[in-house]
């Protein structure tokens, strides 16, 4: 039997207001612990919440560029559950009335454009943190006892939770990398995973290929980076394949995805909307975003990043519109081509060696990086590294290393060619077996004894010659 995995995301999102969302404690991140309370965000007696504006005009424009339905009356709720994390012992969120409703996300794929339904996008204030101490990975399975930081607690934060329109691993990762890129250039969050500012959980499940039946799921929490909440899917779809096949059933739990041995661990049964007792919050009023409001917010959208990708996808390819796109790439690679810079040779050096240097490419002149584009066949290979190293200089100019001229003497090259042939018998002898590959390492092996002064066009044409012998 094919087996067709069914996953939906939740995902919260830290928004970066200056204060939390009922209090006017600063909200932020890398403070010293407990340092950024108060008795409203600490649940003291008496202490009443207060919202925050700038945090619900911004869960409205996330909502927009999400595609959702504005609710014309968003109601807060008291979500119960007692944890050490969440000192009022519930959770001001949205439930049955949330800000944004019915929306979608449009991710761009190889094979073509997916839908991914938006369920929900609502406002709701961050648990604290708990810090894990002892143990192997600093996770509660293992430690020796947990601390909590309240600094967290009562942060703006929106949970987005799409449909169960998601088949792959690979489709979570693409449409996750996109929706990041998307709150990033709205300016309402960082989006980092590694502090937190961005988390997610993916809700798993199989079921036959073809059927539309929804199967019992399971929730997969902990994971810090979208390569690892990739391997998480697979692991979880790869243990419910089995449980199914061997005559099981699979039984709704949350686990934690170990990413050092690829391993799922339970960690509780995953509680329904029951279990929360969910009620209205009594010390808030509905929120009724005006319609004016609402049409300021959506003139506000810039162009979305899925139809960059799909614009620029036109003039390269899907992979490389993703990649310029996703990693704020693109308006650099535009910028390039329009100082005249061939669109391929531009996105090959500032999705390769630009990034792989470590360059910031909002301090790169695009006029500057066009010039090294055209002449990167022509100086030296040392040359062009460094230049592109430096790139991000204050004035830096690209004429030093424009001067310069790589060694495209045939005869002074021939005789290293030889050389390098001559030394590696096995490859050439697979090369010529139909390993075409191999012509790159050889090419290479020449740029290094030449210490990157050879003209690489020079050099690819005299071994595939001497190969061809």
């Amino acid at each position: 039997m094919t087996w067709e995995p069914v996953i939906g995301l939740e995902i919260h999102v830290q928004l970066k207001t200056r204060t939390k969302m009922f209090c006017r404690c600063p909200a932020g991140f890398g403070a010293g612990e407990n340092t950024q309370t108060c008795p409203v965000c600490l649940g003291f007696p008496g202490a009443l919440p207060v919202p925050n504006r700038v945090a619900i005009e911004w869960v409205v424009k996330l909502g927009l560029a999400l595609g959702c339905e504005i609710a014309p009356r968003a109601v807060f709720a008291r979500k119960h559950y007692f944890y050490p994390d969440l000192p009022k012992g519930y959770q001001i969120s949205q439930y049955d009335l949330p800000s944004c409703i019915d929306g979608s996300v449009i991710v761009p794929l190889p094979e073509g454009d997916h839908a991914v339904g938006i369920v929900r996008a609502h406002l709701e204030e961050d648990a604290a943190k708990n810090v894990h101490v002892g143990g192997r990975t600093g996770r509660i399975g293992g430690a020796d006892y947990t601390l909590v930081d309240y600094n967290r607690g009562g942060t703006p934060l929106v949970e987005i939770v799409t449909a169960p329109d998601i088949h792959s691993a690979e489709e979570a990762k693409r449409f996750l990398q996109l929706l990041r890129q998307t709150i990033v250039e709205l300016g309402i969050s960082d989006a980092e995973m590694e502090k937190g500012t961005l988390r997610v959980d993916a809700n798993v499940s199989v079921r036959p290929e073809g059927s539309d039946e929804l199967r019992t799921r399971c929730e997969i929490k902990n994971m810090n980076s979208f390569t690892h909440i990739a391997r998480g899917i697979e692991a979880e779809v790869a243990r419910q394949i089995a449980v199914w096949e061997s005559g099981g059933a699979v039984e709704q739990h949350t686990y934690d995805f170990d990413v050092a041995t690829g391993t799922l661990t339970p960690r509780r049964a995953k509680e329904e909307a029951d279990d929360y007792r969910y009620f209205p919050e009594p010390d808030l009023v509905p929120v009724e975003p005006s319609a004016e409001l609402v049409e300021r917010l959506r003139a506000e959208l810039p162009e979305l990043p899925a139809a960059r990708i799909r614009r620029i996808g036109e003039a390269l390819d899907h992979e490389r519109a993703l990649v310029l796109v996703t990693g704020g790439l693109e308006r650099l690679w535009e910028g390039a081509v329009a100082a005249g810079a061939d669109r391929m040779a531009a996105s090959n050096v500032i999705a390769n060696q630009l990034v792989g240097a470590g360059v910031d490419p909002g301090s790169v002149d695009a006029d500057e990086l066009a010039k090294l584009v055209g002449a990167r066949e022509r100086i030296p290979r040392k040359a062009f590294d460094e230049a592109i190293a430096r790139l991000g200089d204050p004035d830096f100019s690209a004429e030093p290393y424009l001067a310069q001229e790589a060694v495209s003497d045939t005869a002074a090259l021939e005789p290293i060619v030889d050389a390098i042939l001559a030394a590696n018998p096995a490859q050439v002898e697979q090369y010529r077996g139909g390993k075409d590959g191999l012509l790159g390492f050889f090419v290479g092996q020449v740029m290094k004894e030449t210490q990157g002064q050879a003209d690489a066009r020079v050099v690819n044409e005299l071994v595939r010659t001497k190969l061809s012998v």
